[in-house]
């Protein structure tokens, strides 16, 4: 519920402004209030457990929330990087950056919502699943390992190559428009693009090997 409320607030804040190039202090205060609401998280969750589950619970549990976080917090900085070569590889206006954003990790976190409850279901019905995620995780992990020093290279992407062979893409950005319809054609705009890109590579980090990233 209050990651809902939060994403909530994230899109009526959005609507209303509409695009606009994001400033440093903006961004600053935004930063400032989610940390904040973090924490405020964390202090009523050890006062529910403090009060229901006794004092040593609510401190292994805030201590818990609070440790995810922060390794969490820390590793999201590589996905400051990823974003920016988006941004950059499509050229996208400053005051478009946002929408593509929060719609784009609206979808991921979907998509993740998604892949945890099948991967869930699959776990509780075949056990031996177990092992094939293992084995994922182990080559996804020798893999960055070998390409660790490699410079990505967007244009051979194969979800780029997808889009571009079997969609009507425009060459040019049509406000914060995705898509659109001429002359009985949909259209897809390059901010679409840079949606799923955002989509995609949020949910690959999801599944980044921890010690690797912390690395």
């Amino acid at each position: 519920m209050f990651v809902v409320v939060a994403v909530a607030i994230d899109l009526l804040v959005m609507k209303n402004q509409g695009a606009h190039r994001v400033s440093v202090r903006e961004a600053l205060n935004w930063s400032v209030l989610w940390i904040s609401l973090s924490f405020v998280f964390c202090g009523l969750l050890w006062w529910h457990l403090d009060a229901n589950a006794g004092r040593e619970m609510a401190n292994l549990k805030a201590t818990e929330f609070l440790t995810g976080y922060l390794i969490e917090k820390s590793l999201s900085v590589d996905n400051i990087f990823v974003f920016l070569m988006i941004f950059t590889y499509f050229a996208v206006p400053a005051e478009y950056q946002k929408r593509a954003l929060i719609i784009g990790v609206i979808g991921a976190i979907i998509l993740r919502v998604i892949m945890i409850l099948v991967g869930a279901w699959l776990i509780a019905k075949f056990h031996w699943i177990l092992y094939l995620f293992g084995l994922f995780l182990l080559v996804t992990g020798i893999k960055m390992l070998i390409f660790a020093d490699h410079k990505p290279d967007l244009e051979k992407n194969p979800v780029l190559r997808w889009m571009r062979g079997h969609l009507a893409i425009t060459k040019e950005f049509h406000g914060e428009r995705f898509t659109f319809m001429k002359d009985g054609v949909r259209w897809y705009t390059p901010l679409f693009m840079v949606l799923v890109f955002v989509g995609t590579k949020m949910l690959s980090l999801a599944w980044k090997p921890a010690p690797k990233a912390a690395r």
